[in-house]
């Protein structure tokens, strides 16, 4: 009776192991099926359709604010300083005198000097009557008049060291902090201060060389700095002449106005630089680009599937970007999904008119 019910038991399990293993593997299959079918679905995305409209190109740089005119006040001869006549961080003008050097000594020679150059002059004055009298030869009334105007020369170069002693300033603008004071004994190494013109500011930048003929002189560009939300601008007023082979950048060069002082040389300047107004161009979202190794693609819909499509792309902005060839007016590019996209793949687009 036991062996009875222990084989209706064994029976009943393999029944059962039987019926679970169909089961599952119909569902299985069920599953594959649906994924196969799945794979063949297409893939929602969103498109646009392309328009050409008017495109200002503007080139988004970085470059360097720096004073219109600047220099290092120095002393051209060697002394002590008797006067200081600027004050710190003050504006001075043109040919103001900044500082004044003791030239007592250089005084004293000038006064050696014109009294030589008095006698040379009553010698040569004297040899030109004796030459008239034939009582001189003209060699020794040469040499009378070279004394003479050797004695000249010895006076206004002693002139010249005296004028030296009073350093003016070469332009007006503000003055730095000096680094001298009263009794100081100064050379020409030693640095009294700097002496900026703020009034105009030079903005130097550099562009690629590709952009080069795209530039040309009384452009006006529009700068930003850090720490304001003003927008200045600025007129280029030189271009080198060649493109620097290191960089195969070309530099360039604009004046800005800074009459209110808000500007200052050293700092950085966020500039947009206006190149050619192109017409009909096509200008494409930036999400819509795919970089790959040899350039940039794109996929666009064509009868029901992804399209992939090799584009020249240039100028890029904030959210968009500037096609040069690829795409014309009239594709649909595919803006949703592009990097899980591949050549052929089925789409259902949902299209936005561009």
């Amino acid at each position: 009776m036991k062996v009875k019910h222990l084989i209706y038991t064994l029976l009943i399990i393999t029944i059962g192991g039987f019926i679970t293993y169909r089961i599952i593997s119909n569902k299985g299959k069920n599953e594959d099926s649906k994924k196969f079918n799945d794979k063949d679905s297409p893939t929602t995305v969103n498109g646009t359709v392309i328009k050409t409209a008017t495109f200002d190109n503007n080139l988004s740089l970085t470059g360097s604010i720096e004073a219109n005119e600047q220099v290092e006040i120095h002393s051209e001869v060697s002394g002590i300083v008797e006067g200081i006549f600027f004050n710190e961080g003050s504006y001075v003008t043109k040919g103001q005198v900044l500082f004044k050097v003791n030239d007592i000594e250089l005084r004293a020679q000038l006064r050696q000097a014109v009294t030589k150059e008095g006698l040379a002059a009553e010698n040569e004055r004297r040899a030109k009557l004796l030459l008239q009298k034939e009582a001189i030869s003209q060699e020794e009334a040469d040499v009378a008049r070279a004394d003479h105007a050797s004695a000249q020369a010895q006076s206004q170069l002693i002139r010249a060291q005296i004028s030296k002693t009073s350093v003016r300033a070469p332009f007006s603008g503000k003055i730095g902090l000096r680094s001298i004071s009263p009794g100081t004994y100064i050379t020409p190494t030693v640095l009294v201060a700097k002496l900026v013109n703020t009034g105009k500011l030079k903005i130097t930048f550099s562009i690629p060389e590709k952009y080069a003929s795209q530039v040309k002189n009384g452009s006006i560009i529009d700068f930003t700095v850090s720490g304001s939300d003003k927008t200045y601008n600025a007129k280029i007023y030189a271009i080198e002449p060649e493109v620097a082979v290191a960089t195969r950048t070309l530099q360039i060069r604009a004046i800005a106005d800074n009459t209110d002082g808000k500007l200052f040389p050293g700092t950085f300047a966020d500039i947009k630089l206006p190149l050619n107004i192109i017409k009909d161009a096509i200008v494409v979202p930036s999400q819509a680009i795919i970089p790959i190794q040899d350039g940039k693609k794109v996929f666009v819909a064509d009868h029901g599937k992804a399209k992939e499509v090799m584009v020249d792309a240039t100028t890029r902005t904030d959210s968009s970007i500037l096609i040069l060839s690829g795409l014309k007016a009239g594709d649909t590019l595919i803006t949703s999904g592009v990097m899980s996209l591949k050549n052929e793949s089925p789409i259902k687009v949902k299209v936005k008119v561009k």
